[in-house]
């Protein structure tokens, strides 16, 4: 199988190095100093749980590239996912799969309308992890692991079990699963109520590992988002709540968000996204979410 992993962020960055490193066909599509030290000195991880290692990935630009790939991960934010629209349609035929693995819950269907002669999946990414210093990887936590699936069983390919075999061979846990739409929904589920608290308080994960009305506000925010989830028809088949604070639990106490942190540097963020659409989803399904409309109108949603 041939990857390409465009961007190389916390999560692009890791797929590739992991990979790279079980000698996996990858190419990772990158920008900026980032890139050029991948280049110069390879990319290098920083892991609790398998010390530090370099893998010698093969990066490079958009314009750079010239191949159509059997698999395709795309791991750029949500608001930038437009901009690789073009990358996509011109790097993709009838036999490649394209992977978004973004925060944004339903991606992989307005991805699909995007690119309609290819298969695009629905998944995402349990990761704690950011780009420390260029080339350089931090993780800060010990899960790794990749959620992915069709939407209709009609369009199920024997090459998922490929790509689920070499995830694995990777050192990275994945989840091929007939349930994508409620699997995925699971991740958001902890990523937008932990995007939304940490805002709210301005406080990274070790603010929430401990008893306070942070961990309680993070323990709302996930019961409106499971009752969003029986609503919509994918109810949860686990007590998300205990899940999902088992796995911030699991974190190193400086983790936080990537939208966090990009709100932290002044840059564009996935507010709208995590933190505003729940609330719109609420409306939708008739669901109320006292919480989320709180931090929401705390940071500028209009009614």
């Amino acid at each position: 199988m041939k990857y390409c992993i465009i961007g190389a962020g916390g999560c692009g960055g890791s797929l590739a190095a992991y990979l790279t490193d079980a000698k996996k066909d990858v190419t990772v599509i990158a920008r900026g100093k980032h890139l050029k030290a991948m280049q110069e000195e390879g990319l290098t991880v920083d892991t609790p749980h398998r010390g530090t290692f370099t893998a010698a990935v093969r990066a490079m630009t958009e314009a750079e590239y010239t191949e159509i790939p059997d698999v395709i991960f795309v791991c750029v934010k949500g608001y930038s996912l437009d901009s690789v629209v073009p990358f996509l349609q011109k790097h993709a035929d009838k036999h490649t799969i394209i992977l978004p693995i973004l925060n944004i819950y339903g991606t992989g269907s307005a991805l699909q309308k995007e690119i309609p002669n290819s298969l695009v999946l629905d998944g995402c990414i349990y990761i704690a992890a950011e780009i420390k210093e260029p080339g350089r990887i931090w993780q800060k936590g010990d899960i790794f692991r990749v959620v992915f699936g069709v939407r209709d069983s009609k369009d199920y390919r024997s090459e998922l079990k490929t790509i689920e075999s070499d995830l694995r061979d990777a050192g990275i846990t994945p989840l091929l699963t007939d349930y994508v739409k409620r699997d995925t929904f699971k991740k958001y589920a902890y990523v937008a109520p932990m995007a939304a608290c940490g805002l709210y308080f301005d406080a990274s994960a070790g603010v929430f590992q401990k008893e306070g009305e942070e961990r309680q506000l993070f323990a709302d925010c996930m019961r409106e988002i499971d009752a969003l989830a029986v609503a919509m028809g994918i109810p949860f088949d686990i007590d998300i709540v205990q899940t999902n604070l088992d796995i911030l639990d699991g974190l190193d106490a400086n983790a936080s968000t990537s939208m966090q942190r990009d709100i932290w540097a002044g840059k564009d963020s996935e507010i709208d996204g995590l933190v505003f659409e729940p609330v719109r989803m609420g409306r939708k399904y008739h669901v109320e979410m006292p919480h989320y409309e709180m931090i929401a109108k705390k940071f500028g949603m209009k009614d």
